[in-house]
Formats: structure tokens, sequence, C-alpha cells
């Protein structure tokens, strides 16, 4: 089928979305990128769009918390010109304190009703990129060595024969260990949960600084247990390790992963050209390809296979205004700190 015939038949969204983004090979120009996903589609989408493009990518790939405090101290002069990937509670909180451009596109319609509930949030700022669930991964073969039961529930994670076999991002760091923190609080209630934080905190072995940390260490066999976004592991499964997730039986949160253009973007039109490849169901497809199993935003294609189906996961009413506020944020992860990491163990 020739490309006009295609987008003769394609529908009103796409043709909104093609015209935004340009495929022409000779473009010129740069665009200053921070991404917070996986690692692999990070490099992957950056070197898709170039090749698309002709427009270089020049991205950096860290933690959404490391992002954030990045953001707030080029606020005067810019580096970045779009941030996309990884929870998106710290974009909320970007969003808040004026770090982010408003933009709302022309496809709004080709998007998830979660997707486009963030950029109501956010006054345009914040859109949603992806979805996926908080839960837990484990080695079968470490537990079976070991004889402990594969865990099914928050309240199996606490138990004494877990002690040094669970492994969970830093909140400081990690936006995944505060989407787990925060959907315990709105769950449990918080005194509750910061009770059930302090005896998980003596079965943890680690607090790594990213919440991609836990899926190779726990295929590996490096810990028994990792708590984090349960798509995480579904490479691993599928590449044969000895890996099995649950989701926990009471409830559990989720993300909605962000994408965002940075207010005062040195190089903005080519950062909104990214960000509606990025959009797009090319774009949206390069995570699956390359083993990132979240749930795209983009509802006008076909999703991977591969993709894990969340109908079955008891998800919480997870309030992403009030726990996506800068000074909410701030106040768990000190009261965190305060009352949880200074625990010995």
């Amino acid at each position: 089928m020739t490309s006009s015939v295609f987008l003769k038949k394609a529908a009103p969204g796409l043709l909104a979305l093609a015209s935004l983004v340009s495929f022409n090979a000779g473009a010129q120009g740069v665009v200053n990128a921070l991404c917070s996903t996986d690692a692999p589609w990070c490099e992957a989408a950056a070197a898709e769009f170039t090749r698309q493009t002709g427009i270089k990518v020049n991205q950096a790939h860290k933690g959404t918390g490391e992002i954030g405090a990045q953001l707030r101290a080029e606020a005067q002069n810019p580096k970045t010109d779009i941030w996309w990937g990884g929870t998106g509670d710290p974009f909320l909180q970007a969003a808040e304190v004026g770090l982010l451009e408003a933009y709302r596109p022309a496809y709004i319609n080709d998007l998830h009703e979660w997707a486009v509930r963030q950029y109501a949030m956010s006054g345009n700022q914040v859109g949603g990129f992806y979805t996926s669930t908080i839960g837990f991964g484990f080695n079968t073969d470490v537990l079976k060595k070991k004889k402990l039961a594969e865990p099914r529930c928050w309240a199996d994670l606490i138990k004494p024969e877990y002690k040094g076999e669970i492994e969970i991002s830093h909140p400081a760091s990690s936006g995944t260990a505060y989407t787990a923190i925060a959907g315990l609080v709105q769950q449990m209630g918080e005194e509750q949960a910061f009770d059930y934080l302090k005896k998980l905190h003596r079965n943890v072995t680690t607090y790594t600084r990213s919440g991609q940390a836990q899926a190779p260490n726990v295929a590996k066999g490096e810990v028994a247990i990792g708590i984090t976004f349960a798509f995480n592991f579904e490479k691993w499964k599928l590449d044969k390790f000895p890996v099995k997730t649950a989701a926990p039986c009471e409830g559990t949160s989720y993300e909605i992963g962000g994408i965002a253009l940075v207010k005062g973007a040195r190089n903005k039109a080519n950062a909104q050209k990214y960000y509606d490849w990025l959009m797009s169901p090319a774009g949206q497809a390069v995570g699956a390809k390359v083993g990132s199993y979240q749930t795209p935003a983009n509802k006008t294609f076909k999703a991977d296979p591969r993709i894990p189906s969340i109908d079955s996961v008891k998800l919480i009413k997870y309030d992403f205004e009030k726990y996506g506020k800068s000074a909410e944020r701030r106040r768990l992860i000190d009261r965190w700190t305060k009352e949880v990491e200074a625990l010995p163990r």
C-alpha cells in the first residue's frame, strides 16, 4: 500500500500525528533529552528517531528523582529539551513548580483515558506515556534452595523468614519506590503503612538507586525477591530465567509514566517532533521490541501480545493529584528516611 493511500485510510488522529512528525532523513539539528524508562528503550528510541528524521538525540538515562533534581538545578539555564519515561509523580511535581512547558497534542483522542487524564491534571504539562503496576518478582530456584514459599501478598514480605531476601529501590532517587510507598499509605492508612515499612525494612538487603535494578538481580539469583513495576520481570521470564511474578493480593499501586517538554528548551521544535514520534504507534512500539512490556498510551495500534494484561490485578484508587505534589513527596520521603531507613537491619 502506498503512503498516500494509507494516509487516506488512516484515522483522523493519525493524520494529525503524521502532519506533526517529520520523517525526512535530511532534517537537521539536535534535541537534548532525558529518559527514565528502561535503558534499552531509551537507546533504541533515540537511534530510530535519528534514523527517521536526521535529528541527533543527545540523551542521558537517569532515575526520575535524579532528573527532577537536575531540572530544578537547571531552571535558570535549561540544558534539557524533553523528558520522557519513568513514573509520573516526579513529572507532576516538576509541573507544579513551573519547570515544564504546556503542550496538548492534536492526537489526544488517540490516547487511552488514563493518559489523557494526566494532561488535564497538570495543565497539559505532563502526558501519560504508558502504565504499569507495582508487584513482586522472585527467583524460584533461590526460593526452593532456601525452602521459602513464593510471596503472594504484602503481608508475606514481612515474615521473618524473608530477612535479607528482598530488594527495593530508594524513594529519594527512584519514583518506583515512591509509588510503592505512596500506594501503601493510601491502601493501609499512613500510620499502619509506616508500621509495615519498618517491618519490611528488616527484610530488605539493599535499597538500590533505580527501580530497574530489581529484575536483573532477581533473574541472576543475586537476590530472591524484588519489589518494582512488574513489567520489568517479563523480559527475564521470556528469556527462560527462573523468574515468576505476583500482584499483591491485597491490591497495589500503579504508575502512569510521564512525558513532557522542558520550559525554556533550546531546541523546542525538535523536542516537539521527538515527543510526537514517541507518542506515535512507531515510537510506542519500540519498548516491547527491546523487552520493555509496559502498556502503551496510544490505543490506535495493536500492542505487542507479550505485554502482560493488568485486567486481573487489584488496583487501588491511586490519588495522583495529592501524591504527585512536591510537598507530599518530600514529607513522605523525609518521614521514611527518619523513621525507616535509619533503623538497623
